[in-house]
């Protein structure tokens, strides 16, 4: 298989041969340009180990997850049935994140020839029209996150319009997706699939709200999302005891315990309630951050919000919030940050500090940067 523009050729042959069993774990990371860097980390004692992937490590340090040839294996026949078809994949986001190397996974399995988008120019609307004319087959499929589809959606043209409804699917995931782009989406003509799950579950296992084919899912009882099944990974690389905290098995099943609350319908189709540590305590009342974020994100003018808990010596902590306005020149920020204009509207639930900005910080994988942003917010409630 060759590669076009960006050359995954080297990666795809080491893939190749880890998913045979005749090469060592394959771990990737990104060059300038997107094209994938190999290493090849020790995996001592783990069996048929084929893929490391690095969580994103938006809550703190990132851990070496260890991926067998056989969850990979099932998380790719999954998604062909989920799909309804194994086609040409498009790469637009970077290697070193599971839902990136996935897209060279499932083109192996697949037979098929992935395309790399370039991505020495950062994401945009024109390197992914780009990248995506270059695709041959009838049957094509993507992986986005929901920062990219917004960008493509922000006043496309007609090429990338067309680009987009040629997709026979494009897989949303890495973060919660806002109603309001999802139906922009679907207005658009474009098929979008929402996706849930993580590196430790050979990414997107849930699709739209449901789980694929090998896959369960059930809510423990203090909330938490547990994923279980064929596609579960192995652990985490040189350390047992969060392996341990992280992954169990129960009457023959391997299961992942998240750290998102979540709930199932009578129908057994999962809805993501937010993050467990979203709760926050604050002057003795337990409020949800993901809550207050989705209520920033329905003001005109927002973007995009998150909002976390900060310390603080009269609340204990506080709420805080880092906002991605519309107007983000000099006097657009002061005006959304004086909160006149929506601190009523939100009453008791409105941040204590607030931070605007054109847009939110980011990983490189697209998600929010929870980490990067709370410290920031930390920092400037304590310098009030």
């Amino acid at each position: 298989m060759t590669s076009g523009a960006v050359n995954i050729g080297p990666a795809l042959t080491a893939l190749a041969a880890a998913l045979r069993g005749e090469g060592p774990a394959v771990e990737l990371s990104a060059g300038p340009d997107g094209s994938p860097v190999l290493v090849f980390p020790a995996t001592p004692g783990i069996e048929d180990a084929a893929v490391v992937v690095r969580t994103s490590g938006s809550t703190g340090t990132p851990k070496a997850t260890v991926l067998t040839l056989d969850a990979l294996a099932a998380s790719s026949m999954a998604t062909a049935v989920a799909l309804k078809g194994e086609g040409q994949w498009l790469l637009a986001l970077p290697v070193q994140y599971v839902a990136g190397v996935q897209v060279l996974v499932r083109s192996l399995f697949a037979g098929t020839r992935p395309w790399a988008m370039d991505l020495s120019g950062g994401f945009t609307p024109e390197a992914f029209t780009a990248a995506a004319l270059e695709l041959t087959d009838k049957i094509r499929f993507t992986s986005l996150v929901p920062t990219q589809l917004q960008r493509l959606l922000d006043s496309p043209t007609a090429g990338t319009l067309a680009a987009l409804r040629r997709f026979n699917g494009i897989l949303l995931g890495g973060g919660p997706v806002q109603p309001g782009l999802l139906a922009a989406a679907r207005d658009a003509g474009v098929r979008v699939v929402t996706t849930y799950g993580s590196a430790e579950t050979c990414g997107g296992c849930v699709y739209d709200g449901v789980p694929l084919d090998g896959v369960e899912v059930r809510v423990a009882d203090d909330g938490r999302i547990l994923l279980g099944g064929a596609t579960i990974a192995a652990g985490y690389l040189d350390a047992p005891e969060l392996s341990a905290a992280a992954f169990v098995e129960d009457d023959g099943v391997r299961w992942y315990r998240t750290n998102d609350l979540g709930e199932l319908d009578a129908d057994g189709k999962l809805t993501v309630l937010g993050r467990a540590d979203d709760v926050v305590i604050t002057g003795g009342v337990k409020v949800s951050a993901a809550h207050v974020q989705a209520e920033l994100e329905k003001l005109d003018g927002v973007l995009a919000a998150f909002v976390a808990g900060v310390p603080s010596a009269e609340w204990g902590q506080a709420l805080a919030a880092y906002v991605a306005v519309v107007d983000s020149s000099p006097e657009g920020i002061r005006d959304f940050t004086a909160g006149a204009a929506w601190a009523p509207a939100l009453g008791p639930l409105a941040p204590k500090t607030v931070l605007a900005a054109s847009e939110l910080l980011m990983l490189p994988n697209g998600k929010p940067d929870r980490l990067a942003m709370t410290v920031r917010l930390s920092e400037l409630h304590q310098g009030k």
